[in-house]
């Protein structure tokens, strides 16, 4: 079995809360533009981020021959996909998860495969953790703000340019789910900021950040556990986000708060 996916748990149960963690994700992270292709869901967002501009195989082919090692369905469908993306100028990115390997192990290899002698390369693993939360006080020095004033935060904090903010906006706008834009204040002047979405009883984590200048002195932690109280308040008794596998400080901190992994995915980028 590909190292990629060893390390992820296997239980029906851990299986089922992947993929419905995984769907809350789509929709938490929404592409501007969607389309359904036999079990794949391509996505399309100008290009802003890899998530929204990629195509996830979510559900089982009913192709037929698609499942065959070097069948011609299977090739046809990826050039398919190709050619939406050339049209609208973009490379071709495939987010593979652990979860599609291991409930549908050969029509994951076969495609893996198939991207690979097709010239698509490996790209950044990331992992998606996740936490039962707790009903905890909010915190006093967390603002949750509207989405414009937390764009300016964002970008304050990040360097974000201009040009890359109004894609951004339309992104968040497009969130169906219910959103707390969290600011995390310091004599009056915000040091980290993030965003949760619930659906119905999971909260996802995305874009939280914390001012270079303002780093290893607990306001990561602080900006997450107040945006899980607020989370909790609203209903949501499981959390989960996603993180690059190689980034250790983030790792270091989210073991701190009790986060494990529960599946991973990565990309496949054509040339």
């Amino acid at each position: 079995m590909n190292q990629r996916y060893l390390n992820t748990q296997d239980s029906t149960t851990d299986t089922r809360l992947a993929r419905r963690i995984e769907e809350a994700s789509l929709n938490a992270w929404p592409a501007l533009q969607q389309i359904f292709l036999d079990g794949w869901i391509l996505r399309f967002a100008r290009g802003f981020t890899k998530r929204s501009n990629s195509i996830v195989p979510l559900y089982p082919s009913l192709q037929t021959g698609v499942d065959d090692p070097g069948a011609q369905p299977l090739t046809e469908k990826i050039r398919y996909c190709e050619n939406l993306y050339a049209r609208e100028q973009l490379q071709t990115v495939f987010r593979l998860t652990s979860i599609f390997h291991m409930s549908q192990p050969q029509r994951a290899n076969n495609l893996d495969n198939a991207l690979a002698e097709r010239g698509y390369r490996l790209d950044e693993t990331s992992l998606v953790l996740t936490k039962a939360l707790i009903a905890q006080p909010l915190l006093a020095e967390l603002r949750i703000v509207g989405l414009e004033e937390w764009l300016s935060v964002y970008c304050e904090l990040t360097g974000m340019p201009e040009p890359a903010r109004s894609l951004h906006s339309v992104i968040l706008q497009s969130i169906a789910g219910e959103c707390g834009f969290g600011a995390l204040m310091v004599d009056n002047r915000a040091v980290a900021c993030g965003l949760a979405v619930v659906e119905q009883d999971l909260v996802g984590l995305f874009d939280i950040f914390t001012h270079a200048d303002a780093r290893q002195a607990g306001f990561g932690s602080r900006i997450v556990d107040g945006l899980l109280a607020w989370a909790a308040g609203k209903g949501a008794t499981r959390a989960y986000l996603q993180m690059v596998e190689d980034n250790l400080p983030a790792a270091a901190l989210y073991k701190s708060l009790g986060f494990d992994e529960i599946y991973r995915y990565w990309y496949r980028i054509g040339s």
